[in-house]
């Protein structure tokens, strides 16, 4: 005889958002979260090109954004972003050829600004082997905005990751970047940093970007989103993402459910 009786399914609890700084958006899968930020990129680089005529991104290697950089480039929608009037930046890098297979800037050309018709002439790698690039970078970083109103020559979005340790950029904790108050980019190198040594934009230049964006998924990140939600007052020595506090801009988290848990 069939068994007829309804079956029953066990639901899973709504991820809940952290307890962060600034906005928080939590999607149930990376494809959810990569739409949502493919969405908000799309009318935040609308705005900002209607505005000044021009959008400067600063974006992030490593494994993390990688689904987000393919969906860029296949979502029909993300068409519309301006990307001839694109400027494409680096928010760190290892100090190696950017040919090297450890290069930030290898990973981010390769699945996304090679395929973007961001021109080559607004593509900015950093020169990470120079012992100049501190300079040399920020210098083409003051060139590129300085005929925008002042007040209005800053970066228009920042895409940044999150480590299990808190650091971001290249900014891990106790390391002498960590703490520039002045300059834009700094060589950042010691017994915390990860090697190779790096290069990596300053919290003083992420803090004056018009919108970041901290993009954190899978459980391996459920740990220390905890930490961060449960320490609103750790000190930015030891939990670096402490230290990005955009100034007149906006501070957004992408969380996907496996970096949360139902009780965040």
């Amino acid at each position: 005889m069939t068994d007829l009786r309804p079956t029953s399914y066990e639901l899973s609890e709504p991820a809940v958002a952290p307890k962060l700084p600034g906005e928080v958006v939590v999607c149930d899968c990376i494809e959810e979260l990569v739409e949502r930020m493919s969405s908000d990129l799309l009318a935040h680089s609308l705005n900002c090109w209607r505005a000044f005529g021009d959008f400067h991104m600063a974006v992030s290697g490593g494994s993390t954004p990688a689904p987000f950089y393919r969906h860029l480039m296949i979502d029909p929608i993300c068409r519309g972003i301006p990307w001839k009037k694109t400027h494409l930046w680096c928010v760190d890098e290892r100090r190696v050829s950017v040919t090297d297979e450890k290069s930030n800037w290898r990973m981010i050309s390769e699945h996304f600004a090679d395929h973007s018709g961001i021109p080559r002439s607004q593509q900015h790698p950093m020169d990470a082997i120079s012992d100049h690039v501190e300079h040399d970078y920020a210098k083409a970083l003051r060139s590129a905005l300085e005929w925008r109103e002042r007040g209005q020559d800053r970066l228009d979005y920042v895409l940044l990751g999150l480590g299990a340790d808190g650091h971001t950029a290249s900014l891990f904790p106790h390391s002498p970047a960590l703490m520039e108050e002045n300059r834009l980019i700094r060589i950042n190198s010691g017994p915390t940093v990860v090697p190779p040594d790096r290069v990596t934009m300053t919290l003083p230049l992420i803090n004056s970007a018009r919108f970041v964006a901290v993009m954190v998924t899978g459980e391996g990140k459920q740990s220390i989103v905890q930490r961060l939600a449960a320490n609103g007052h750790a000190p930015v020595e030891a939990l670096p993402i402490r230290g990005v506090r955009p100034v007149g801009g906006t501070l957004c988290w992408y969380l996907d459910r496996a970096a949360c848990t139902p009780h965040a």
